[in-house]
């Protein structure tokens, strides 16, 4: 399964459970009631406020989180693009003899940085690319070196924006590789299906099934987990990243 079809997935699958244990729960409240009228629903309230303030208290914890962490990506793009333009201005302080071959490898370098994030979420070719911008790294970085040699303003100046440039690669990639535990999910699922069954149950006095009240209920739960899990994977979903590439591309038409 690709990566793009694990939102999807997992919130139908949410939604059609949910919708199952809501009616489970309504026909064992409904046999509950049949055969003890008065002490089916006793001690049952502290219990359900329990299951669902813990329910409250997960989602909100785990959208606050994905929300950050889409915030903190989107904000090392910016920062990336920034690096990279800061590098390639101080390849004005090099010998100009030494200037073109960098600049070549500098919009090279780019370009295949831009070719990774596109290629997402195909982590193949992703990561060929990644592979590829790396080797171009150690090439400008090479390059660098041996043009500053004796030109102590580019070796102070250019070396370490390079290595700025470099660095950030690594901080971009962690990034996107920095999500809650599976354990977290799976908690997340469990909670939400004990709490359709509590709910089914809580609605067992009723003679007819409130068809808009279950469906509400499931389509909000099911639709707040998509949302949670499409933010950790923001170049998979319908929630993107993509539009903060164009600060990238920005830098790149300036590389003539």
């Amino acid at each position: 399964m690709t990566m793009i079809l694990i939102a999807p997935f997992f919130a139908a699958g949410l939604l059609l459970s949910m919708l199952l244990l809501l009616e489970i729960g309504r026909r064992a409240g409904a046999r509950r009631l049949a055969r003890d009228p008065e002490g089916a629903r006793t001690g049952a309230a502290p219990i359900e406020g329990a299951v669902f303030g813990l329910l409250g208290l997960l989602i909100a914890f785990t959208f606050s989180g994905a929300a950050t962490r889409f915030d903190t990506r989107r904000n090392l793009i910016v920062e990336e693009a920034n690096d990279i333009g800061t590098a390639y201005l101080r390849l004005d302080l090099l010998p100009p003899e030494s200037q073109p071959p960098l600049r070549d490898l500098f919009r090279r370098y780019l370009d295949t940085r831009l070719e990774a994030y596109r290629a997402l979420p195909d982590t193949l070719a992703a990561k060929a690319a990644l592979d590829r911008a790396a080797g171009l790294q150690g090439e400008i970085w090479n390059s660098a070196v041996v043009a500053s040699r004796g030109n102590s303003p580019a070796a102070m100046l250019l070396l370490p924006a390079l290595n700025q440039m470099i660095d950030i690669t690594s901080t971009r990639l962690a990034a996107m590789r920095m999500h809650p535990p599976l354990m977290i999910y799976l908690m997340l699922a469990a909670l939400t299906l004990v709490g359709s069954l509590l709910a089914g149950y809580g609605m067992a006095g009723s003679k007819q099934r409130s068809w808009i009240h279950l469906l509400i209920f499931a389509t909000m739960m099911a639709g707040s987990v998509y949302v949670i899990v499409d933010l950790e994977f923001p170049r998979a979903g319908l929630i993107r990243v993509d539009a903060f590439d164009q600060v990238l591309v920005d830098v790149r038409q300036t590389m003539k």
